[in-house]
């Protein structure tokens, strides 16, 4: 039987209210590293960690045949986030042994697109990693986006705003570093919170039915409007 205080989840999340909720951001500490040493002190912090948050990103390109390596790699766990600027560094050896533990969970979300624009500066064998996109499956979710995710699970909003910024700048700026660190951060939250509901049946799934388009038939049948 279902609490009376189930939380509610919709299979899908309507995307115009999400403007309506609170921002949310990274309450902690960010540490831009921007060298091997700094790096291996990172990596050494992170993996002595019960769980991680990640990402990465890559500088947007606006023309067709153009491509970019990844950037940042961002990694935390619930106090800090360490920005590693790739684009500045280099893969470092401590990098690639981050990548392939396998004693630490890390999530995040879309994965596979990380994994595929990381396997473009180094060659390694992808560790413990748990995509959000194939957790929430299991507990009737539809949406994919990070934004909806959280909106739906914490009734906050994540900006997506420095999105399209330019991750290869000399020096990130204050908007970039939270939004990179915020969007690690709360892949922890979610999967966390997830695990929980998920794990004690206390919450009630909404499935909301897909959008559907107006059919042929019904424009067809639209009265016509004439001007004389």
């Amino acid at each position: 039987m279902q609490s009376e205080m189930s939380t509610v989840l919709y299979s899908r999340f309507d995307k115009s209210k999400i403007s309506q909720l609170p921002r949310v951001t990274f309450p902690g500490k960010i540490v831009v590293v921007l060298n091997e040493a700094e790096a291996e002190k990172a990596v050494n912090y992170l993996l002595s960690k019960d769980i991680i948050g990640i990402d990465t990103e890559t500088r947007p390109v606006f023309k067709k045949g153009q491509r970019r390596k990844v950037a940042l790699l961002q990694a935390c766990d619930h106090e800090v986030c360490f920005l590693f600027r790739l684009n500045l560094i280099g893969v470092p050896e401590c990098i690639k042994r981050f990548l392939e533990d396998t004693t630490v969970p890390k999530v995040g979300l879309s994965l596979g697109d990380d994994m595929l624009m990381l396997h473009q500066r180094l060659d390694f064998k992808p560790g413990y990693f748990i995509d959000l996109q194939d957790y929430v499956k299991s507990l009737g979710i539809e949406d994919m986006s990070l934004q909806k995710l959280y909106a739906n699970v914490f009734h906050e909003r994540i900006t997506k705003r420095e999105q399209l910024s330019n991750w290869e700048n000399e020096i990130l700026s204050d908007k970039q570093k939270i939004y990179a660190s915020t969007d690690a951060w709360t892949c922890i939250k979610l999967y966390e919170r997830l695990h929980e509901l998920k794990h004690s049946g206390n919450y009630e799934l909404v499935v909301v039915p897909p959008k559907v388009k107006p059919t042929a038939e019904k424009v067809e049948n639209t009265p016509e409007v004439t001007s004389e």
